[in-house]
């Protein structure tokens, strides 16, 4: 047995500092993976001109990077499950780092692409193994504030990249924005190597295992209707997402004619409201019968606001009123999120937990490949009411995935 793999969860009460440092480390390795997403989309006007490219071919490139991921993170929940989620962690956040310096020297449009391909790989670890850790090793009672944690560090992550990015670019150039986000992650592995005792887990006996029979079984859960579920519910909460990160500001700014300086601050508003209702989500996620409520209550919120943003006609020039209420709606969407992650949590069999969430997850990923090639023609047209009306569409979809997530669950269990 390596040392990556030494440390299991323990029967009976787990110390409250150790699960502490577990969900702290966990939570700084999903901020840098959500801070590497949005490395590109923040500088999107200086690489429009600097490589004379329209926001579709620039979307194409988060359609790359997210593609990439997809594949990895289906692939990777396997080894996880084989091998233990430490060293994986620290491959992705190296990989993560090679890409940020890769942008940062980027003399093409094709450099670019193939460097977002390279970040795809290593940002598609990041589910499995965290799951694989909050699961396995903190105690059930504060399971729902683990994920809310994981959920808040996420959102933080999306509003550091504009916040820290676009003064940096404005302030020197983009290259050295780029280059600083490669420095920030390399600081941060070094963090989690240097607390890497509190990272380790045993990887289980079954994982080990190479014979035929126990490689058929660990397929076993692709025949969940609930996982599937799960998965069509993640994909177009990627939609949404991507449409919030890459557009959503600037087409706000198109409709109501805001200050320019306004942009990084709506999505960086909006991510930061995003924590402060995971933060309350995570008490709402105590009891798990309700999680599918607070979804589509989060949800039908978030959509109310998008159709305002959308249609509505402000007076204030300032932009105030805008910044108002993408703080809104991220502060309702973050309300859903530690139960959003309970109904994958709900639909996982005991010891899968790596395999269902990359396989679950991957529909993240592959909302995030597609949403940019829609919405990024319907900028490039000057669409911008119908960058909001999609958007309000998809979160319609969402308050009715995750019902029926509820009722395939219900349905399986009143079959067995």
């Amino acid at each position: 047995m390596n040392s990556s793999s030494i440390s299991s969860r323990p029967a009976g009460v787990v110390p409250f500092r150790r699960d502490a440092s577990v969900i702290g480390l966990v939570g700084l390795a999903h901020l840098i993976s959500h801070y590497s997403q949005l490395l590109l989309a923040p500088l999107f006007p200086w690489l429009k001109e600097a490589f004379n490219v329209s926001y579709a071919e620039l979307g194409f490139l988060m359609t790359i990077f997210f593609v990439v991921s997809c594949a990895v993170q289906a692939l990777s929940g396997f080894v996880v499950d084989r091998v233990g989620p430490r060293p994986i962690l620290f491959g992705g956040l190296a990989l993560l780092s090679v890409a940020a310096f890769g942008y940062s020297i980027s003399t093409s449009y094709w450099m670019l692409a193939g460097f977002a391909a390279l970040a795809g790989v290593g940002n598609g670890v990041f589910h499995p193994v965290d799951y694989t850790l909050l699961n396995r090793k903190i105690s059930a009672s504060r399971l729902g504030h683990a994920y809310s944690v994981h959920g808040i560090t996420g959102s933080l992550g999306w509003a550091l990249a504009p916040a820290m990015l676009v003064p940096i670019a404005l302030a020197f150039s983009w290259r050295v924005a780029l280059a600083s986000a490669g420095v920030l992650v390399l600081v941060v592995l070094a963090v989690l190597v240097l607390n890497r005792r509190h990272l380790a887990l045993s990887v289980l006996p079954h994982a080990r295992n190479d014979e035929k029979t126990e490689a058929a079984g660990s397929l076993d859960f692709l025949k969940i209707p609930a996982v599937w579920m799960c998965f069509a519910f993640f994909f177009f909460y990627a939609m949404a997402l991507s449409v919030v990160q890459a557009f959503a500001p600037e087409a706000a700014r198109q409709l109501h004619g805001v200050p320019v300086a306004l942009v990084a601050a709506y999505l960086t508003i909006y991510m930061v409201c995003s924590a402060g209702g995971m933060a309350l989500g995570g008490f709402l996620a105590s009891n798990p019968a309700n999680c599918e409520r607070i979804v589509g209550a989060g949800f039908a919120l978030a959509a109310g606001i998008a159709l305002v943003i959308g249609f509505a006609d402000f007076p204030d020039s300032s932009g105030m009123a805008v910044l108002t209420l993408f703080g809104a709606m991220g502060f309702f969407t973050g309300i859903a999120g530690p139960s959003r992650d309970l109904l994958v949590k709900r639909s996982t069999p005991e010891n899968a937990t790596g395999r269902v969430y990359g396989v679950v997850y991957a529909g993240l990923d592959i909302g995030q490949a597609v949403a940019p090639l829609i919405f990024g023609t319907l900028m490039d047209h000057k669409q911008y009411a119908g960058v909001w009306l999609g958007l309000v569409i998809v979160q319609g979809v969402l308050i009715a995935s995750a019902f029926n997530v509820r009722r395939v669950r219900r349905v399986a269990l009143v079959q067995a």
